[in-house]
């Protein structure tokens, strides 16, 4: 079965979850679903596709990291996306993975410690600007439609481990978006193409420095 195909009814995340993730995930589904009445947590437009196109799509970023256990940062966790989906599958799949999602927009802060609450899932959220944040020394790093590539590098080395790696999810202006960011940075880069669209990728990315 394809990540296209999957429903939450049917199991689906793209790989092996119990039902209590499961069931942890689709509170948070019926959370953003209920949130984004009142607040701006994804487009109205994408509610439609919200498990696919949001939660599988995030789910992903956990596969594709594999992470066993240290520092999870989310920048600009949004509505949760990746930051609060890696959170809930980590309580089953690395218990000992500790994350921390930093979104300046108050009411966005609220709907997450609400996530964290009402799923069980223990994440903690930082409610001040990436910039200001004291350095959070992430092994892993994530950010998902937050901003072009040489502004995620920016913000990244400012909290990301030397030996940490960060995960960026683009879309068509992935080729243009590498060659400005290459104009300062070196890197370790690894391409994975998404499974939940095939036009789009993620980026892998470790040993960051200036170049």
């Amino acid at each position: 079965m394809g990540y296209n195909s999957l429903r939450p009814s049917e199991g689906g995340v793209g790989f092996k979850v119990s039902r209590e993730t499961l069931d942890r995930l689709i509170i948070f589904e019926k959370l953003v679903r209920k949130w984004t009445a009142s607040i701006n947590l994804v487009s109205k437009r994408s509610l439609d596709e919200l498990w696919v196109r949001h939660i599988v799509d995030s789910a992903q970023v956990f596969q594709v990291m594999a992470p066993i256990k240290g520092r999870w940062v989310d920048l600009g966790s949004g509505g949760g996306f990746p930051g609060a989906v890696v959170a809930i599958l980590a309580i089953e799949l690395a218990p000992e993975l500790r994350v921390v999602c930093v979104e300046s927009d108050q009411r966005k802060s609220t709907f997450l410690r609400a996530v964290s609450r009402e799923t069980g899932a223990n994440f903690s959220v930082v409610s001040q600007r990436i910039e200001d944040v004291p350095p959070l020394e992430a092994d892993y790093l994530s950010a998902r439609a937050l901003a072009a590539l040489p502004l995620l590098l920016e913000l990244s080395e400012r909290h990301l481990k030397s030996n940490g790696t960060g995960i960026f999810p683009k879309g068509e202006s992935v080729a243009s978006e590498l060659t400005e960011a290459r104009k300062n940075w070196r890197f370790h880069l690894e391409s994975i193409t998404s499974t939940t669209d095939p036009k789009s990728v993620l980026l892998k990315i470790g040993a960051l420095t200036r170049a």
